[in-house]
């Protein structure tokens, strides 16, 4: 069989093991939760400016700034970033 064939086939195979709850070989990633509201502050940014700036909507970012809710996934991932090295982000989006 071919090498595309393999591949697939081992990745799929990896992601059975890993929805039946084998993690052994995986490494999964999950981010720190972080303080929007600091991290907002930190870049210097209204809520407007942040949210326009790095593709959130304010109204989401009021949620979380407020704790009515709390960011997830890929907005969590993006949020460390930002916290990390914001002008990164900043270079990266222009």
């Amino acid at each position: 069989m071919s090498t595309a064939f393999e591949s697939i086939k081992q990745g799929l195979q990896e992601a059975i093991a890993h929805a039946q709850g084998n993690e052994r070989g995986v490494r999964i990633h999950r981010p720190r939760a972080v303080d929007v509201k600091a991290v907002r502050a930190k870049v210097g940014m209204t809520q407007e400016q942040f949210a326009a700036r790095f593709g959130f909507s304010t109204a989401t970012l009021r949620h979380w700034e407020r704790g009515d809710r709390t960011p997830r996934g890929p907005a969590l991932v993006l949020l460390n970033v930002i916290e990390r090295n914001p002008q990164a982000v900043i270079d990266a989006l222009t």
